[in-house]
């Protein structure tokens, strides 16, 4: 009698080499061709033309010559009063801004964390419902509130007997500082609370048989455990503050405080599209991007050595 032979086991497929790769390609290829396309094209572009100037011959009635003048475009930009002012004007905004902002952020992170269960989820809406507004909507929402003869909040103030200007020359920095506080801070808010539900309970739980706060508790164990995400969203705000634009561009159509050139980006978009001077905006643009590449570097520079 003979015994049936066993089956043959069947042989295992090894895949192709490369063909990880080539899937991998094919479904980056949109991402990289957008990329390209919306990011890197435009800034080779802005680079290009920001080393030539339109030239007119005689008296101007010859046409325009386009001519290479190197970095005398940066030169420009770099001594011209309206975008130093604006750089100023920007560095005020930001020491005003960045700490009340993230400061009232991580004050409500915290708070948030420390409330019911029930009640995280009405504020977390409450808090994020502002950044929900479109930036527009909200300078103009803010212009009107500044606006004497119109606004509630300076009629009750005058009601009052307190005279205060939000658009006069020495309160609209504030008034611009405070608009940015209240599209960002919820935004934050989410942030760190996120950070916050991270931390270790057994950490907490032991700090509170040791006899401490909760006060102490948000000091001295979830601050300082949230340092990473404090550190990013204070590097998106850096960022996010030198692209300033749109708040001051809508408040300038109810003040004469705010001018066309009040911050960098305003005196980009002037030299644009009403000088007609492209040149010179792109060399402003990238002036910026070179700044904002530099801050960056050293608030993740100063934020590594924090977390060491």
């Amino acid at each position: 009698m003979t015994t049936a032979a066993p089956p043959r086991a069947g042989r295992r497929r090894t895949p192709l080499r490369g063909t990880g790769g080539r899937t991998a390609a094919i479904f980056l290829a949109p991402f990289l061709t957008l990329f390209v396309v919306v990011m890197i094209a435009p800034i080779a572009y802005a680079i290009g033309i920001s080393f030539f100037a339109e030239k007119r011959s005689g008296l101007g009635f010859g046409g325009a010559e386009t001519v290479f003048v190197g970095l005398g475009n940066y030169a420009d930009v770099m001594t011209d009063e309206g975008f130093l002012s604006g750089i100023g004007r920007l560095g005020l905004y930001c020491l005003m801004y960045i700490p009340v902002m993230l400061g009232a952020a991580l004050l409500l992170a915290l708070l948030l964390d420390a409330v019911v269960t029930v009640a995280k989820r009405l504020f977390q809406v409450l808090l994020f419902l502002p950044h929900a507004v479109p930036g527009v909507i909200a300078a103009l929402i803010w212009a009107y509130l500044y606006t004497p003869g119109v606004s509630p909040i300076v009629g009750a103030l005058a009601s009052g007997g307190i005279q205060i200007d939000f658009l006069s020359v020495h309160v609209v920095l504030p008034s611009i500082v405070n608009i940015g506080v209240w599209e960002w801070t919820g935004y934050n808010v989410i942030i760190l609370f996120t950070a916050l539900q991270a931390v270790p309970r057994d950490i907490l739980e032991a700090a509170r048989v040791d006899g401490a706060s909760e006060l102490r508790a948000a000091l001295s164990i979830k601050a300082p455990l949230v340092l990473p995400a404090f550190s990013v969203t204070l590097l998106f705000t850096v960022i996010g503050t030198l692209q300033m634009f749109t708040e001051p561009h809508i408040i300038a159509q109810s003040t004469t405080s705010v001018t066309s050139t009040w911050v960098p980006n305003m005196w980009a978009y002037d030299a644009a599209f009403n000088r007609h001077n492209l040149p010179q905006a792109a060399a402003a643009s990238i002036v910026l991007a070179l700044l904002a590449g530099l801050l960056s570097w050293l608030v993740t520079r100063v934020s590594s050595k924090e977390a060491r």
